[in-house]
């Protein structure tokens, strides 16, 4: 059994259908489905006795407990959390709340739950932590890529919620020797993301003919990972990974999001071709305060110490990406107004009846 925090949002959903087609090992999905969350992109799992859904804050220290205690899973992973820089602006407090408390609580628990295991479920016990690249702040145009070692220097209220987290499960390790793995991804792509993040926005306003904004001069790089190539690198940190160490996870795909967009323009044009090209939809918005210049991850690290290396080729991952939302512009339609969130409400709704 292993438990799963944030499984309803887009990593983590991927992840436990990944899981779930290769293993039949149970998962305990805690997610607090805020805006982000999706119960249906685990609607393939209804039914399955293997997958295991409670909606749940990971703040919520008592409810953390009884699921540990009545589980006694042998690994967490740890996806929940407030990941869109903009909100983070607008609304830090979101961020220090889930990000940092939320971690704490959950490591706290993770402490208390070790404690009660026999020395072999202590020793093979992993408490692995999902981060982002942005907590190394920004590169210069030149400037080799983030490794394990590039100081910490996070530039937005989200950057530097997960740095801190990274800091708390670092310090787990080293006080308490509490077993934990961090992983430092670069952006991911792939189905299910949320709308309001780059690549499904600029699908969906592209369908709909709308302006494609695009901040600043659009010369912002970052490196993407197709979220399948994500998923296979934690199975093998939760695997082969040595407790207490980090491992950067890089698709090798750096690409200023200019060109991603104009990308998309292209691909868009092919697979549904419109009365002219989308690129003339593109439109420069003002740039966003503090916004980072370059993301690039080495993954060294995870390539010689796990063998693990990304097998998505970006262009190709990036048309099969828009494939899948010209496949499912309905669904994507209804996550975009809201609509996923009845689930939770009637979730909700069924569990007080049954109280």
């Amino acid at each position: 059994m292993i438990l799963v925090t944030g499984g309803a949002g887009f990593i983590g959903a991927n992840f436990i259908l990944d899981w779930l087609a290769r293993s039949d090992e149970p998962v305990v999905n805690l997610d607090k489905l805020t805006y982000a969350g999706n119960p249906g992109n685990l609607a393939g799992l209804e039914g399955d006795a293997r997958h295991l859904f409670v909606r749940g804050d990971i703040g919520d220290g008592a409810l953390v407990a009884a699921l540990l205690r009545q589980h006694r899973p042998r690994a967490i992973l740890h996806f929940a959390a407030e990941s869109h820089v903009d909100r983070s602006i607008h609304a830090p407090e979101r961020f220090m709340a889930t990000n940092v408390q939320g971690t704490f609580t959950l490591l706290e628990a993770a402490r208390a739950h070790v404690a009660t295991l026999g020395a072999g479920e202590r020793a093979a016990f992993r408490f692995l932590h999902v981060s982002t690249d942005e907590v190394y702040g920004s590169l210069g145009p030149l400037d080799p890529p983030f490794t394990e070692t590039t100081p910490y220097a996070p530039s937005s209220p989200y950057a530097a919620s997960k740095a801190a987290a990274d800091h708390l499960v670092r310090a787990y390790h080293h006080t308490y020797g509490l077993p934990t793995l961090t992983t430092n991804c670069s952006n991911n792509y792939g189905p299910f993301q949320f709308p309001e993040k780059l690549i499904p926005l600029m699908i969906a306003n592209a369908l709909a003919g709308k302006p494609l904004p695009v901040y600043g001069d659009g010369r912002q790089v970052r490196d993407w990972l197709h979220v399948g190539d994500h998923c296979s690198a934690l199975r093998r940190v939760l695997e082969a990974g040595r407790p207490g160490q980090a491992y950067n996870l890089g698709g090798g795909g750096e690409m200023s999001n200019l060109e991603l967009v104009g990308a998309l323009c292209d691909i868009l044009d092919r697979l549904a071709p419109g009365e002219r090209s989308r690129r003339a939809q593109i439109a420069f918005v003002a740039d966003r305060p503090g916004h980072d210049r370059r993301y690039a991850i080495d993954s060294g690290k995870a390539r010689r110490e796990l063998g693990w290396q990304p097998v998505h080729a970006f262009a190709a991952g990036l048309e099969d990406t828009a494939g899948w939302y010209l496949a499912h512009r309905d669904r994507v339609a209804r996550v975009g107004s809201g609509a996923h969130l009845e689930w939770g409400e009637r979730h909700d709704a069924q569990r007080g009846a049954a109280a």
